[in-house]
Order: structure tokens, then sequence, then C-alpha cells
């Protein structure tokens, strides 16, 4: 009890601080913006940007691919990227800043700079969203497309680790440039040539341990903070959280506690964090008393769920908030740097993270994820009991537990070799080169049973050969803090083989590359979106999609083929 008294204390004392604390969270946050951009101007650090460019609720479940069932594929493929726009310095002769330049394709400037440094992000909410949308018959908005929550909503069958933190895998291959026909690639045609020949697909992938049976994962305490606003009155919102919150509350073991806060235009805690033991009728009663209200006060059930949880804090557990909500805040504090500047004592003096899902046709999606990104967690969204259950059922353990804190990887390219490359997608999730081993700077929560994969178009030398990448991802220990870092290499031959042959599908290089280019036709729209010369189309797409799923007898995957459908339908 004296413990929860100082932590009550703290709290009102936070709160009455809110105005100005909220104030220097903004200051902070610009500062550090300024300084994340000036680094990035002067490392040259890729920054977003498409050449070519999921599910599962969380995505990184059972393998997308079968190990050795595919068949072969010809040689042809899409055209690789053509040449990008370098960045500008911080005072452009067009006169626009770099604010205006917001989302704009960056490139390495060689020789200068040979970095590529990101923190590592298991989202993938932005594919599922667009699902939604299309199953709804909509094009999604192109500023909701993140290429990287597509490609990650694949898992993957890297090699795992024993222990704590990932494996690193670097693989690749040459993206052939087609001559107009489907079946053969021209490497003399005058439309591509040898711009497009040099053009190769790298992947960095990133694996943690398998996630545990049940009942050899630490207890678990859950806050769950529970949008009940009028928006969520829609079906497929309210109904959808309270029918997998009582699936979860079955599947949950009796060490494991539960709290409930809801919120509306005011917040409050429906259930204090209980044991299950013999409790779970105690939590379906909470649960059965939650109904649709007013307005949107989302910053006031963020502040709450994390009093809530603190006041239940329990020792040698996952200590975690769980936002489920449209994100559709309109009443109260609407911003995230401000709403993550109130919970900050929280999440640093307590490590609990935040894990945000995301549900309902119309989506903030923006701010769900900031708030995420910011708040140590990730987000997913969900759109029907099926992906709700992956979510909280099948997928618990790694929505919850936590294998590696501030996780960020770092490519170095060799100059001797790679002329030019880009990552696709993590625009939001830069860091400043000389920040990779400064372990202050904010990198990504991951959990146990999760695969991450970047995937870059990196342009090779002309006859180049030798040493082309290695690739770090640098962590800390979830429990001592004890930072640890794993490397893996590759050369520039082993980009050699054909994006469409029968490795490339049973290695899963051909789902990464059929989510990257599909995330980019959908946002071509938007600013900094497709780049390739000549995209492939939706048709291409589906048709490879299509192969791909019967080839493999993935579910994901053909559920993927279906929504390119979806996409090319509507033209």
């Amino acid at each position: 009890m004296r413990r929860n008294g100082r932590h009550q204390a703290r709290w009102d004392e936070r709160e009455e601080r809110d105005t100005r604390g909220g104030r220097a969270g903004q200051v902070r946050q610009g500062r550090r913006g300024r300084q994340r951009l000036r680094a990035a101007l002067v490392a040259g650090t890729v920054a977003a940007g498409l050449l070519l460019t999921a599910c599962g609720g969380g995505g990184n479940g059972d393998s997308s691919y079968d190990r050795g069932g595919s068949k072969g594929k010809g040689s042809d493929g899409f055209p690789a990227p053509g040449p990008v726009r370098p960045t500008g310095s911080s005072g452009a002769e067009d006169g626009t800043t770099e604010g205006d330049r917001k989302g704009e394709l960056r490139e390495s400037a060689p020789p200068a700079d040979y970095l590529s440094t990101f923190a590592l992000d298991v989202d993938t909410a932005s594919y599922g969203y667009a699902r939604r949308t299309l199953e709804e018959g909509r094009r999604p908005d192109p500023s909701t497309i993140r290429p990287e929550e597509f490609i990650n909503s694949f898992g993957q069958d890297y090699d795992r680790p024993d222990g704590n933190g990932f494996t690193v895998t670097v693989d690749g291959a040459r993206t052939a440039a087609p001559d107009g026909s489907r079946g053969e690639e021209n490497p003399n045609s005058d439309t591509f040539g040898q711009e497009n020949r040099d053009w190769r697909f790298l992947r960095v992938g990133l694996a943690t341990r398998e996630a545990e049976d049940a009942d050899e994962r630490p207890p678990a305490a859950l806050t769950f903070v529970i949008d009940v606003s009028g928006s969520m009155a829609e079906p497929g919102r309210l109904d959808l959280v309270k029918e997998s919150l009582g699936v979860m509350t079955e599947r949950l073991r009796d060490d494991d506690a539960v709290a409930l806060v809801s919120f509306s235009d005011e917040a409050r805690t429906v259930l204090p964090m209980t044991r299950l033991g013999d409790h779970r009728d105690r939590v379906h009663e909470a649960i059965d008393t939650l109904e649709p209200t007013d307005s949107t006060n989302l910053g006031a059930g963020v502040t709450t769920g994390y009093r809530t949880a603190v006041d239940g804090l329990r020792e040698g557990a996952t200590n975690r908030v769980v936002l489920l909500s449209d994100a559709l805040a309109n009443t109260g504090e609407t911003d995230a740097d401000a709403i993550l500047d109130r919970i900050a004592d929280a999440r640093r003096e307590h490590g609990i993270t935040l894990f945000g899902v995301g549900v309902g046709s119309d989506y903030g999606d923006a701010l769900m994820e900031r708030l995420a990104d910011k708040g140590d967690g990730h987000t997913t969204y969900v759109s029907n009991a099926e992906d709700a259950r992956t979510v909280f059922c099948d997928q618990l353990p790694r929505n919850i537990d936590l294998t590696a804190r501030d996780a960020k990887a770092q490519v170095s390219f060799d100059p001797e070799t790679v002329d030019r490359f880009r990552l696709i997608g993590y625009d939001n999730r830069q860091v400043a080169d000389e920040d990779f081993r400064d372990d202050r700077v904010d990198g990504g929560e991951i959990g146990p049973g999760h695969t991450v994969t970047a995937l870059y178009a990196v342009r090779v030398r002309p006859g180049a050969s030798g040493h082309l990448a290695t690739a770090t991802v640098r962590w800390l220990d979830p429990n001592s803090r004890t930072p640890h870092e794993e490397t893996g290499q590759i050369e520039a031959d082993s980009l050699d083989r054909s994006l469409w042959g029968a490795e490339t599908a049973r290695s899963g290089l051909q789902v990464t590359a059929i989510a990257a280019y599909f995330a980019d036709v959908l946002r071509s729209d938007a600013p900094g979106g497709a780049t390739a010369p000549a995209p492939p189309s939706l048709r291409e797409l589906a048709d490879r999609a299509d192969e791909l799923a019967s080839d493999t007898e993935s579910k994901p995957i053909r559920q993927l083929a279906e929504t390119i459908d979806r996409a090319t339908d509507l033209g």
C-alpha cells in the first residue's frame, strides 16, 4: 500500500503540471526532431521511398510459405527502380524547407555515407486496415500505407536464437527487367537496359526465439483500455472488442491478472487489477457492462490506464497496457506526444509498454501508430472475429512478453560494390547513424516468435564482386538492460539469383517483394510514393500472388492475393 501511495502522489503531481509538461514535451520533441534531421542530412541516410515497393493480426505467426513446396518460376520479373532525387540541404535553392519536403524520397549520397539505421518495428496495422478498406470497396488513403507493415505482416522461416535476442539472416535476388512480354527478360532493352540490370533486392531478416508454451511464459498483468465512445457502437467495433476479451479471459492462466479501463468523454477504472484464478466471472461481468456512450477522450483513457497499471503493478510479471480503440480522438488531449508525456514516468520507471489494437472502418491510424511507436510498443488492426482471436488468443505471448528492448538495426554497404541503395519503408523509424550504439535513443520493443524484415533496393556496381553489406542488430536485454549485438554479412554474387525462381519462393523472399510492390502501388499518389520507372500493374501482382499462394498453400498469401484482386477491380 505504501508503494501505491507513492505512485498515486506521483500521478497527482504529474497531473498538476500536465499543461506545463505537455509544452515541455513538445519542446523536447521538437529539439529531438531537429537533431535527427541534422543528423540525417549529414549522414545521408536513406528514408522511405519505394521502388517497387500481411496476416494474422500481429503478423509474425506461422510461416507464410511452404519450405521446399514451391514450383519453379521463370526468370521474368518487375523493373528495378530508376534514378532518384538526392536529398537537398536544409536550405533548398527552390525556397522549400525540409518540412515542405517531408515524405520526399531521400537517398544516400555516395561516397559520403553507406549506412542505413532504423528502429525495429513489428507493426502490421497498415496492412490490416488496407485489407479492411478494400473489402468495403474503397481504396485506402495513401498516407496510411506503410510498406514495412505490409512486409512484416508475413512471418518468415529465419533461423531463431536459443535465448533472448536475434539471429540475422541476409539474402536477396536480382530484379529482372521485362521487355514488355510476360515471359523473357531482355538485357538489351532500350527502356530498361543496364540501369535496371544492376539493381537487386537485399533482405535483412531478424528473428527472436520461438514463443514459449502458455504455462512456461512469465505471468501477465494486462490493463485493457477500452474505447466506449459513440463511434464504437458501429458493428465490428465494441462488440468485437467485448467478444475478443471474453474469449481471451478463458484462455489466460490462473496466475495472470487483468484490469479494465473504459473511456468516452471521461475515463474510469471498471475493474482494478484482478488475478484471474477463481475470479473469471468477475472479469466477464465487467466486460458485459461496457456500452458505447459519448465522445472520445483518448488522452484521458491512456492516462487512467497507465495509472491503473501502476497501481496494480506485479513484480516478476509482464506489465502491459493494451489500448483498444478506433483512435478517433475528438475531445481532451489529442496530441500523441502530449499524451505520452503524461505517462512518461510509468513507461520509464516500470517498463510498462503500450500495445495498440485498432478497430473500425474509420480509424485514426496516424494517432495510434505514433502512440505505439513512441510508447515503446506496437500496433495491429483487427477487422473481424478471426483476426481478434488470433491477436488476443493465439498470439498473446508475443504481444505481451518481451525478448529485446530498444532494438535497432544498422546496415553498412560496401562502396566498392554498391552504387546506391534505398530502404523500403520505415519512414517513421529512422535513427541517426551515430545513435546506433547510444542506448538512450529509443528503438523497438520485440517479443518472442517475431520476425522483422527490412527490404532494400540496391544498385550494384557493374561487374562488382566481393563483400556487399554487413547488417547488425543491437538490443538491450529486457531484464538487465545489458546491450548485445548480432551481425550478418553478404557477398555481391549472393544476389545474382532470380527473384522469381523456386529458391526465392521457398525462402519467403517472393512474398516480401509482392507485399512491397503492392504497398508501392497503393501509395503511388502520395509524396514519396512509387518511384519505379515502370511499376508493375496490380494485375501482374495479383497473378504473382495467386501463383505463389497455390504453390505454398499458405492462407496469409491467399488472403494477400485476394486483397490485390480487390484493388485491381477498383482500378
